[in-house]
């Protein structure tokens, strides 16, 4: 098991890296999803991802999983592929930093699962947390409303609280699985049953990919990988409470690669909102000051 690192600012600045990169594949999802459609962006990178990831499972000689250990990544597998499909889907409605914005409501509300599913007290860090969550929320969909916008972008908004709702349970989920499984077998086996989940419907929705695309999924692929792995060497460095900030960065990331690869602007609506938001899932970490390990989050 890795020690500690003797200086808690190089695992939070490999942290920091981690998100960059997993916020770079964010924008080059949304311009796969714009391309192709949510679905075949997801379904493809997934395919690849799973290729990738089951090289470095095999050569990192990683033990199978028991039938029960299988079951779990399954099912967290298909909660994936729909928070997935709706994640990047709203991606194609909103700018890069207001779809990242209002994810950060997740944490949130998953103290409220996690006191359904897991019996845990709701003590009123949680009120306080949902409050200022909500509030943040009120604000950039205000700030949304007054001004510029279509139906498309209300369905992208509700497409990202949608899937910030899911991803809550998938919280919930990764506390379970991070017991009991590593990041490479987590990683190999989500890439691979969310695949395997989507090619149900690959007969009605399924695109073969054009050439031209393959570069760009290679690409998201990759960053997916290269985040995970940054993020598994800083947790294993560092303790959790130390990086939770770090997630927010995404923030910073999604603002810059938006601007650069799509020309979106950030609005002070978004700020201020996202700012709430943040607030509320850092009181939401107080509250539980062991939250889950980021590299379950980079998987995804």
């Amino acid at each position: 098991m890795s020690q500690l690192h003797p200086r808690p600012f190089v695992p939070f600045m490999v942290a920091a890296s981690g998100i960059g990169t997993f916020s770079l594949m964010d924008a080059a999802m949304k311009d796969l999803a714009l391309s192709m459609g949510a679905y075949n962006a997801v379904m493809w990178r997934n395919t690849l991802g799973a290729l990738l990831m089951g090289v470095l499972f095999i050569g990192t000689r990683q033990k199978w999983p028991s039938a029960h250990l299988l079951k779990i990544h399954l099912w967290r597998s298909i909660v994936v592929s729909v928070m997935a499909i709706g994640f990047f889907w709203s991606l194609t409605k909103l700018p890069l930093a207001e779809a990242i914005g209002l994810s950060f409501i997740a944490p949130v509300i998953a103290l409220y699962l996690a006191a359904v599913m897991l019996g845990e007290t709701i003590g009123k860090e949680a009120i306080w947390a949902s409050l200022a969550g909500l509030g943040g929320v009120v604000i950039i969909m205000a700030g949304r409303l007054s001004g510029h916008y279509t139906t498309g972008h209300l369905w992208g908004a509700a497409a990202v609280l949608f899937s910030a709702v899911v991803f809550a349970y998938n919280l919930i989920l990764a506390r379970q699985q991070a017991q009991v499984a590593g990041p490479i077998e987590i990683a190999f086996f989500q890439n691979l049953f969310v695949a395997a989940t989507l090619s149900l419907v690959a007969p009605w929705f399924l695109r073969p990919i054009a050439l031209s695309d393959v570069p760009m999924i290679g690409g998201a692929a990759t960053l997916a990988i290269v985040s995970l792995l940054l993020l598994s060497w800083a947790y294993a460095r560092a303790e959790a409470q130390i990086l939770i900030p770090v997630e927010y960065t995404a923030f910073v990331w999604a603002a810059f690669f938006g601007w650069l690869f799509f020309a979106e602007p950030v609005t002070l609506p978004v700020l201020m909102g996202t700012a709430l938001i943040v607030c509320g899932s850092l009181i939401a970490a107080r509250a539980k000051p062991v939250p889950v390990n980021q590299v379950e989050i980079a998987a995804v």
